[in-house]
């Protein structure tokens, strides 16, 4: 078994990592800051024997011993990248020479968490690997969407210049138990607003799209591309499944069983129209699809959100 380094170990997809590495015997440190990451995420965690928890900034070098590196280290939502932009775009800079310094250092293996945002509003669809993106660099987004690109750039040259071993994915739109509620995307907002009978939100026509992948999903996602050695990447991980935001919105109240009714508000600066994952690769080199289907996953997450609102 190995030793692994979970950095954003406290935050929704880091949380679920944890578990499963856990699960599966490992020894798991987990770095969090907890900017975006919640201590209620890790508490059932606290106690194992084989579980660490560092309280640390990732824009602070990092000094340990491990085997393999996830870096998940990031805010996620534009509600907390967009609160402190510069240190967004540091800990996607900074931070990630920080830890490509630590993989070179030890050796480890480490896996980056990259976003489909590094395509920005796309001219291509469903996009593909290869599609190098149509971002605006100086708009809203750009602190996360930029930071993200710049860390891809980072992972490939300490890669080729120094031969550490890295892996890159491409998260999409992922959901489930453990999304913050208050985080500001789409699916936290509709179940909170249907569990308070509240309206729905729906920005521009809702006719854009996302494609949402359910958090286990996911995480084997990130587990079969590190133990592969055919591939740095990076390869796209989500659900290939199309959904308007409409159509997410009448699920999500058919879940809820709630009366909650539709009201419309324009739509965001740079706010990509259409977004969803060409999985081809992620089929080819890991063996790998989204198994849980949106309503299942809604079931899901609609129980979590129902307890953490009693």
């Amino acid at each position: 078994m190995a030793t692994i380094t979970v950095t954003g170990g406290a935050g929704f997809l880091g949380s679920h990592l944890c578990e499963r590495l856990l699960n599966e015997g490992h020894d798991v440190i987990c770095v969090d800051n907890f900017f975006s990451g919640r201590k209620a995420n890790i508490a059932h965690l606290i106690g194992n024997p084989a579980f660490e928890l560092i309280r640390h900034d990732i824009v602070q070098p990092l000094y340990l011993e491990c085997d393999r590196i996830y870096h998940l280290a990031c805010p996620a939502s534009p509600v907390a990248y967009q609160f402190n932009p510069i240190k967004t775009i540091k800990t996607s800079t900074v931070g990630m020479v920080n830890m490509l310094g630590l993989a070179k250092r030890c050796p480890a293996r480490l896996l980056h968490t990259s976003t489909s945002e590094v395509y920005g509003d796309p001219d291509v669809h469903p996009q593909t690997e290869d599609y190098w993106g149509n971002v605006n660099p100086l708009g809203p987004r750009s602190c996360y969407d930029e930071g993200k690109r710049v860390a891809e750039s980072l992972c490939m040259n300490y890669h080729l210049a120094h031969d550490v071993e890295v892996r890159i994915v491409r998260i999409f739109n992922t959901y489930g138990p453990r999304m913050a509620p208050d985080d500001g995307r789409v699916i936290s907002n509709f179940i909170l607003q249907a569990l308070r009978s509240e309206p729905l939100t729906i920005y521009g026509d809702g006719t854009q799209t996302r494609s949402f992948c359910f958090v286990s999903d996911l995480i084997e996602g990130f587990l079969r591309m590190m133990e592969q050695n055919d591939d740095v990447g990076p390869v796209n991980l989500g659900n290939p499944v199309e959904n308007t935001m409409l159509e997410l919105a009448q699920a999500v109240i058919e879940v809820t069983g709630s009366k909650s009714k539709l009201i419309h508000e324009p739509l965001p600066k740079d706010d990509p129209r259409r977004r969803c994952p060409d999985i081809s690769k992620a089929r080819r080199l890991l063996n790998w699809e989204p198994q849980v289907d949106l309503k299942t996953g809604l079931h899901q997450t609609v129980e979590y959100y129902r307890t953490t609102l009693e």
